[in-house]
C-alpha cells in the first residue's frame, strides 16, 4: 500500500509540471496505525523526517490518477480511497473513516464503537455536514471546539476526528467516564451538564441526542471486534 500512495503522490508532481515552480522539501510521518502524512512545513520537534528535496511544481490540492486520489496538502493523510460521495450508502461512507477512527480510539483510550455512533448521529458520515448552528464536519465541531483542540480544517476528516475524539475524551474525563454525560455535554456543552447539577439537561434536543447516539453505540458494539480484525489484517 505504501508503496502505491508514494507513487501516487510522484505522478502528481509530473502530471502538475505546467504550474509555477517552487522550491519544495517533502517531509513524511507514519503514524501508528498505519496511514501516512506528508507536508512541506513540518512543526518543530515533530516526527515529521525529510522524504526527499528537490525541484518541484506548487502542489494541487488534490491529484487523482485513474484508480486513485490522493491529498497532497500540508499535514493531510495520503489515502488512495476517494472522497466520500453523497450517493454512497452510509455502510460505504462508516467504511472510508474507520481507519480514522480506529487510530484516534488508540489514541485517546476510546471505543471505537462510540467513535462511530456519535459520528453517524452527528452527520451520518457526510465530511461537509454543515448544522444550522454552524458546527462543522463528521463529528459536527463548533469553531470554537475546533480551535480550542487546535483544528484548523473541520472539513477535514483526519483533523475533525482527531479534534472531536480528544474532546470526548475531556468530556469522559471531566464527567467520572459517565457516557451518558459525556454525550450530553458534547452536544450541549460541559457548561450546561455541570449547570444542571451534572446531570443530563433538561433539553428535548439533548435527551434525543443522548438517547439517539447510545442506540447507535448499542448496535454497534457487536461489530466493533470484526471490524477491528478487518482493519488490522
Amino acid at each position: 500500500m505504501y508503496g502505491t500512495l508514494r507513487l501516487a503522490v510522484v505522478l502528481g508532481a509530473v502530471a502538475l509540471a505546467s504550474w509555477g515552480t517552487a522550491r519544495a522539501d517533502i517531509y513524511k510521518y507514519v503514524d501508528a496505525a498505519g496511514n501516512v502524512y506528508f507536508t512541506d512545513s513540518p512543526l518543530q520537534g515533530s516526527r515529521y523526517r525529510l522524504e526527499w528535496h528537490r525541484e518541484s511544481r506548487k502542489v494541487a490540492r488534490e491529484v487523482t490518477t485513474r484508480s486513485e486520489s490522493s491529498i497532497a496538502a500540508r499535514g493531510r493523510v495520503i489515502t488512495s480511497k476517494p472522497a466520500p460521495k453523497l450517493s454512497q450508502s452510509q455502510s460505504q461512507r462508516r467504511e472510508l473513516y474507520h481507519h480514522l477512527v480506529l487510530a484516534n480510539a488508540r489514541r485517546y483510550g476510546l471505543s471505537p464503537s462510540l467513535l462511530h455512533a456519535v459520528i453517524r448521529a452527528e452527520s451520518a458520515y457526510d465530511p461537509a455536514a454543515v448544522s444550522r448552528a454552524g458546527a462543522q464536519g463528521l463529528m459536527q465541531l463548533m469553531p470554537g471546539t475546533a480551535a480550542r483542540y487546535g483544528v484548523r480544517d473541520s472539513f477535514d476528516p483526519a483533523e475533525n476526528i482527531r479534534g472531536g475524539s480528544a474532546y470526548l475524551r475531556d468530556l469522559l474525563d471531566m464527567f467520572d467516564q459517565d457516557v451518558k454525560l459525556a454525550l450530553a455535554g458534547y452536544n450541549a456543552g460541559e457548561g450546561a451538564v455541570i449547570k444542571h447539577g451534572r446531570q443530563i439537561p433538561p433539553y428535548a434536543e439533548t435527551q434525543d441526542y443522548v438517547r439517539k447516539v447510545l442506540r447507535f453505540y448499542a448496535a454497534e458494539r457487536p461489530n466493533s471486534f470484526i471490524m477491528s480484525a478487518q482493519s488490522a489484517r
